[in-house]
């Protein structure tokens, strides 16, 4: 028994067709494609396909992904970095390979890339880059101590960190998902 249905463009109507629609036609389909959204027969790829299991859950939680990757203050360089030690802690394999796509276009290099996907030590220059990956760190395990705290913040302030937190429950809810649904 297979726990994915795979939603077809179709057979979608009313909340779940107007989801679909919005995310095949929102921000993610704009620009480059770095990652498909929607497989050869359109289903909907990664997390979205079960989005749409619950649309008013689901379009919430496309909507706050949305506001993380388009309209957060984070640089990209250092979104990635925050995505992907989502991803490495998760072992989520779609955001790994979205997201590293996305990563590299911001300009994480091989190495860079490799580092966060093992959680080795990396020596970023950018002092707020080294404070997102540090802190990305932390929230993964669960908590961010007294002393990650004040070795982070400065560089970054506590709107940043704001975003960070969001970012990094966001995609841990989707790393969830996937491996519950077995994606």
């Amino acid at each position: 028994m297979t726990r994915k249905h795979p939603f077809r463009p179709a057979d979608l109507d009313g909340d779940r067709l107007a989801l679909y629609r919005s995310i095949t036609e929102g921000p993610r389909a704009q620009g480059p494609r770095l990652f498909d959204l929607v497989s050869d027969d359109g289903v909907l790829l990664g997390p979205f396909n079960e989005f749409l299991l619950r649309p008013a859950l689901g379009d919430a939680l496309q909507r706050v992904g949305a506001a993380v990757r388009y309209e957060g203050a984070l640089g990209g360089r250092a979104r990635e970095m925050a995505i992907l030690v989502v991803a490495a802690h998760w072992d989520s394999a779609f955001e790994r390979t979205a997201h590293e796509a996305v990563g590299r276009a911001a300009g994480l290099t091989g190495a860079e890339l490799a580092a966060i996907a093992a959680g080795a030590p990396l020596d970023l220059d950018d002092p707020a880059e080294a404070a997102v990956l540090r802190l990305a760190r932390a929230l993964v395990t669960g908590d961010v101590d007294d002393a990650t705290w004040e070795a982070c913040v400065p560089p970054l302030d506590r709107e940043t960190v704001f975003e960070l937190t969001t970012l990094v429950g966001y995609y841990a809810t989707l790393a969830l998902q996937m491996r519950v649904f077995r994606v």
